[in-house]
C-alpha cells in the first residue's frame, strides 16, 4: 500500500468523524433548545392546563389589589397582528377576555403559531388561560382576518410585589404546516 492511500483513508476517517459529530450536534440542538427555553421561560409552546378551568371555578377574586397586565403583539412575516386593548387592570382571580386581530397580508393560505412570553418571567406560572389562540396552530386564507379571543385569569397566590405583567405573543409562519393543511374556505373579514 502506497504512503497517497494510506493518507488517503486517514482522511476519509477523520471526515467521517467530523460528519458524524456534526450530524450528533444537530440532531441534539432541538433538546437542547427546549432545555434552554424552559430554563429562560422563553419561547416555550402552551399547551392547555385541564386544571385551569376548575381552578377558576374555585378561585376567589382578590379585590383588594389589582394587576395592570400589558397587551403586546409581535409578528415575525407578513402578518398584521393586535390586541384590540394594550392593557387592563384586572382582580386577581377575575375571569377576562381580550381579543387580538390576526390579518394574513399574502396572497396565499398561511399557517401561524403564536408563541406566549412573560414579563416578569415569574408571573407565567400564575397567568392561567382557559381559551388562547396559541393553544394551536392557526390557519387564514389569503387576505383573512380573523379575531382571536384569551380568556385568562391570574392567580390570586401572585405574589404581592407583582403589580404589572405583561403579556406578549410572537406570531409567525409555520410553512411546513401551511403546505399539508387544507386551504380554508375564505371568510374575509370577520
Amino acid at each position: 500500500m502506497s504512503a497517497g492511500a494510506s493518507l488517503n483513508r486517514s482522511m476519509l476517517a477523520k471526515l467521517v468523524v467530523v460528519a458524524a459529530l456534526m450530524f450528533g450536534f444537530g440532531w441534539a440542538l432541538i433538546p437542547l433548545y427546549r432545555a434552554i427555553c424552559e430554563i429562560t421561560g422563553i419561547n416555550i409552546l402552551t399547551g392547555k392546563n385541564p386544571q385551569a378551568a376548575a381552578k377558576a371555578e374555585n378561585t376567589q377574586i382578590d379585590t383588594s389589589r389589582q394587576v395592570v397586565v400589558e397587551f403586546d403583539a409581535n409578528r415575525q412575516g407578513p402578518w398584521r397582528f393586535k390586541p384590540h386593548r394594550r392593557h387592563l387592570s384586572v382582580h386577581p382571580g377575575e375571569l377576562v377576555r381580550v381579543d387580538y386581530d390576526l390579518t394574513n397580508l399574502e396572497s396565499r393560505a398561511m399557517a401561524g403559531q403564536a408563541i406566549p412570553s412573560f414579563a416578569p418571567q415569574l408571573a407565567g406560572q400564575y397567568f392561567e388561560k382557559l381559551e388562547c389562540f396559541c393553544f394551536d396552530q392557526q390557519i387564514l386564507a389569503a387576505g383573512e382576518t380573523r379575531q382571536f379571543p384569551v380568556v385568562f385569569f391570574i392567580d390570586p397566590e401572585l405574589p404581592r410585589d407583582v403589580t404589572q405583567i405583561t403579556l406578549s405573543y410572537t406570531f409567525f409562519e409555520v410553512p411546513a404546516a401551511t403546505a399539508t393543511a387544507p386551504a380554508p374556505a375564505a371568510k374575509g373579514k370577520s
